[in-house]
């Protein structure tokens, strides 16, 4: 238990570290993103606690339908690895950082990662994109 737990927290600050590098001035050069809307894009950390929490609903661990389980989290994991799905880590939201989907001027919608709070579209940020339709905001 205490490995798992040493592992876990190295594994946390790891993360965060990668992000703040990722954000700070020294980052690769960020482009400009124009956004036209913004709404809440977090709103998917209900479900996703309730998959993480699901097992222990359970009356024993070593009495899990491994047969169920193993052939379900496979079908996750295929499905969010071949679409532009995506997902948020509750633990994420405990550190402070907001998801929103943004436009753009031509009609396209994004995911945006930023530790500020965003009210107002028609504005222009500086992020590096992560993928096809993510952006990380920077400093």
């Amino acid at each position: 238990m205490m490995w798992l737990s040493l592992g876990s927290t190295i594994l946390v600050v790891l993360c965060l570290w990668v992000l703040k590098a990722i954000r700070s001035k020294r980052a690769p050069a960020a482009e400009q993103h124009k956004i036209t809307t913004v709404e809440p894009a977090d709103r998917e950390n209900m479900a996703i606690m309730l998959l993480y929490l699901l097992p222990l609903f359970t009356a024993d661990f070593g009495k899990l339908n491994w047969i169920m389980w193993v052939p379900t989290i496979a079908i996750f994991a295929f499905i969010a690895v071949t679409s532009h799905s995506y997902f948020f880590n509750p633990l994420l939201g405990a550190f402070g950082w907001h998801f929103y989907r943004v436009g753009t001027p031509q009609n396209v919608t994004s995911i945006l990662i930023t530790k500020r709070t965003i009210r107002k579209g028609d504005q222009t940020i500086n992020g590096i994109e992560l993928g096809d339709y993510v952006i990380l905001e920077t400093e």
